[in-house]
């Protein structure tokens, strides 16, 4: 079976680094991606909000140099916590826990968070990745503007 999610988006708020009673460092961070589709030949936007984590090394690393506002491509899998809630019901959350990210851009008047080549060694894409990332992305956009009417 593949569990795999490539998202790029902004991050909505600063990163939360936590860490946990083993002592593992872990960090979750929201990011928003606006959906373009048509409707009648009006183009319209919707966003949508995603939770992403992620552990060890790259959490330490997340945490240092992104922001609020910041551009990210994330490349992960998919999970989903299950608890009880404290009246008894039973909950659960899909969220990405990040494998992978590559910082896109900063956002205007952001500061440069300082960082080495050595820190972007680890866990990080390179500009040849996003490059096919991006084509991809493209191809699925035209194909979508050719198609009117949805099958189903």
């Amino acid at each position: 079976m593949i569990n795999k999610v490539i998202l790029i988006g902004r991050l909505t708020k600063d990163p939360e680094l936590r860490i946990l009673p083993s002592g593992n460092k872990t960090i979750d961070i929201s990011i928003a991606y606006n959906r373009s589709y048509r409707v009648n030949n009006e183009w319209k936007e919707e966003a949508h909000y995603f939770d992403v984590k992620a552990y060890g090394a790259l959490a330490d690393r997340l945490s240092t140099q992104i922001s609020k506002g910041y551009m990210i491509l994330v490349e992960g899998r998919l999970a989903q916590d299950r608890w009880t809630s404290q009246d008894g019901k039973n909950m659960s959350k899909v969220s990405i826990v990040a494998e992978s990210v590559k910082i896109i851009s900063r956002p205007q008047g952001a500061q440069n968070k300082p960082s080495t080549q050595e820190d972007l060694s680890y866990g990080f894409y390179n500009d040849e990745d996003i490059n096919g990332i991006e084509n991809i992305r493209s191809d699925i956009e035209k194909s979508l503007e050719d198609d009117d009417d949805v099958p189903f």
